[in-house]
């Protein structure tokens, strides 16, 4: 998988990337396809946004599912967080649907009784 950091704004904390190839690479365990995720780090410096004033943006390529994640919080570790926790969750929902579940021997035997 390849993962691809673009950067708006500030500079970012130094260790980052390797914290989001880390957790990015996790992904792989799902045996979803996914050839690479685009991470877009976002800072707003209008002092209203406050807390949630850095932005992550995740968002995946390739012959697998479109994926889409936003994350926002204090720092940049803390948005990007939120953005993997909620692509994480995108990928746990299709793994689980694209698992087999053979339930017609329940039926059968529901059948033979009855």
């Amino acid at each position: 998988m390849k993962i691809i950091i673009h950067n708006h704004g500030d500079s970012l904390a130094s260790d980052f990337q390797k914290i989001a190839i880390e957790r990015l690479e996790r992904l792989t365990r799902f045996s979803i396809p996914i050839e690479s995720i685009d991470v877009d780090v976002r800072r707003e410096v209008n002092p209203r946004f406050g807390k949630s004033s850095h932005r992550v943006i995740l968002t995946s390529h390739g012959s697998g599912p479109l994926l889409r994640a936003e994350g926002s919080g204090f720092n940049d570790l803390a948005a990007f967080d939120e953005a993997a926790e909620a692509i994480e969750f995108q990928l746990r929902k299709r793994h689980e649907r694209a698992k087999d579940i053979d339930r017609s021997t329940v039926r059968k035997l529901r059948a033979s009784r009855g």
